[in-house]
């Protein structure tokens, strides 16, 4: 087998991550890893105030948990105890729920495990919060994007009404600053850029130039 290559996405809620992550491993071939939704995951399984819940009872819950990966590119698909994780865990209220565990270092500790786990098995493109902070700091292509809380909150606005779901620009705008504010303020792996990632601002480009911006990062 080759050497494995770990390519990191990371940045605040809403920016376009994921869509840029699969995009990037199709073009390269590998799986796409959304640590995102191992957090959603975590928080949707475990319920609403788990995060409330004392360390051994948490460790008790997630010993039983375990991630599998197959696929590749946007067909990559990322399983919790041999089920694939879908909509379920995409709703704002468990988006919420997951910034709160991931506050928690008993989750984090977990989920670094697991996601290591997957890097040592798998060429990837992670996507995340701290994936070239924390997770895989040797990682030779880093990546932050960013973009203002107004545009994604917009972005955002247009993806709920594409799928048919009300929503309220406002609360989106509130919502997002929010968990800014939550998950770059964290005493744990907090929502930072790498010292060594390239870092694109989204806001005033479209999702072709920030792709192109990226395939040239990594051919150079």
């Amino acid at each position: 087998m080759g050497k494995l290559l770990i390519v990191t996405i990371d940045g605040p809620a809403g920016v376009g991550k994921s869509t840029m992550a699969k995009r990037l491993a199709r073009e390269l071939g590998i799986p796409y890893l959304d640590t995102g939704a191992m957090f959603r995951s975590v928080a949707w399984k475990l319920g609403e105030g788990s995060w409330e819940w004392d360390e051994d009872k948490l460790k008790s819950e997630l010993a039983s948990f375990e991630y599998t990966l197959s696929g590749i590119g946007e067909e990559s698909i990322l399983s919790l105890n041999g089920t694939p994780i879908g909509n379920e865990v995409r709703t704002e209220e468990v988006g919420m729920w997951a910034s709160n565990v991931a506050t928690l270092p008993v989750v984090r500790s977990f989920l670094k495990e697991a996601q290591q786990s997957l890097g040592a098995r798998f060429s990837l493109v992670a996507e995340g919060r701290d994936m070239g902070t924390v997770i895989f700091p040797e990682a030779p292509r880093k990546f932050f994007l960013d973009a203002s809380v107004e545009e994604r909150a917009a972005r955002r606005f247009r993806q709920l009404e594409e799928m048919g779901k009300p929503a309220d620009l406002e609360e989106l705008k509130e919502q997002i600053a929010k968990r800014d504010h939550q998950d770059r303020n964290r005493a744990v792996a907090p929502l930072k850029a790498a010292d060594d990632a390239v870092t694109i601002d989204t806001t005033e480009l479209d999702r072709e130039q920030v792709f192109a911006a990226l395939v040239q990062e990594i051919q150079e």
